[in-house]
């Protein structure tokens, strides 16, 4: 039962270290180390995973799209902008092994994906089973690609899977007023939300967990998944919509990096589902790989840490 998953949003250059010392170049990003496990998950399915984004024509961009290749990765629906660039941040360590971070984002050629007249997603959706898409995604786009970004999902959630994973981000935003806009829209035409329980209560500014946790219940979404740190995750499946059910997480012994815990979860969760898998079995899934990823330095983990998972 193969299918095709489109995903999309930025991934960015890193680099680690001290100020004005020595420094390791990496990348990520929220909706690629979804990408990356959503293929690791699903690949033994027939799962393909293609990752939508605009990058440069420089040697920085090409060496981004080597790499996502190597992971398995479909590149074809990145577009190549001339004179852009990849977005870039730092992670500053300090003596006392405290990060600070510092972002180079506001000419990614990723905010640029839509500036034309037909984008490579936009030409072949009927293609794509599922789109995944995270906050971030939306906060990155101008007001204008951002609409496209609507249209498509409007257009693709009649027939296919449309996710949406609520990252919020507060500086990537000019007001709350403009980010909860732009989230109820994406909720509104999405087929599943995955939904962050603090980024909820941040977004809307409740005043404790419960209310975030009330008002997360009653989204309009038909599949809601409703995610709370070490506590089980709340699930309304799409075909039981009556019905909350739960997933209970994993404990592990130390966490040593909760860096993409919520992304490697998403990827598990859609690749479940995609395969036939119940909500319950998905999130289950989602919480174990997420378990594991915790438990290794960085966003994406090596695949021999995880190949036990998939």
């Amino acid at each position: 039962m193969n299918r095709r998953v489109a995903v999309i949003g930025e991934c960015m250059l890193e680099l680690q270290g001290q100020a004005f010392g020595a420094m390791t170049q990496r990348y990520g990003g929220d909706t690629l180390n979804t990408a990356v496990y959503l293929h690791r998950c699903g690949q033994r399915h027939g799962t393909a995973v293609a990752y939508a984004t605009a990058l440069g024509e420089d040697s920085l961009s090409q060496g981004l799209l080597d790499r996502w290749a190597a992971q398995g990765l479909d590149t074809s629906l990145v577009r190549r902008l001339p004179g852009k660039h990849p977005g870039l941040y730092m992670i500053e360590v300090d003596a006392r092994g405290e990060r600070s971070f510092h972002y180079w984002r506001d000419t990614s050629a990723a905010k640029a994906y839509f500036d034309a007249h037909h984008t490579p997603l936009e030409a072949r959706a009927e293609d794509y089973d599922a789109l995944y898409l995270s906050g971030i995604t939306l906060a990155i786009l101008p007001p204008a690609g951002r609409e496209r970004l609507f249209a498509l999902m409007a257009r693709m959630r009649h027939r296919a899977t449309v996710v949406f994973d609520n990252n919020y981000r507060p500086r990537l935003w000019s007001s709350p007023d403009e980010a909860r806009e732009a989230f109820e829209r994406a909720l509104s035409l999405s087929t599943v939300a995955l939904v962050t329980a603090d980024d909820h209560q941040a977004l809307y500014g409740f005043p404790t967990p419960e209310a975030a946790l009330a008002h997360a219940q009653d989204l309009p979404t038909p599949e809601l998944v409703i995610k709370r740190g070490a506590m089980p995750t709340l699930l309304r499946a799409a075909e039981d919509p009556l019905h909350w059910q739960t997933a209970p997480t994993e404990q592990v012994p130390r966490v040593v990096d909760t860096t993409a815990a919520g992304d490697s979860f998403a990827g598990a969760y859609l690749a479940c589902r995609l395969a036939g898998g119940t909500a319950v079995e998905a999130a289950l899934q989602g919480n174990r790989l997420a378990a594991r990823v915790i438990q290794h330095s960085g966003a994406v983990i090596p695949a021999e840490a995880m190949a036990d998972l998939v």
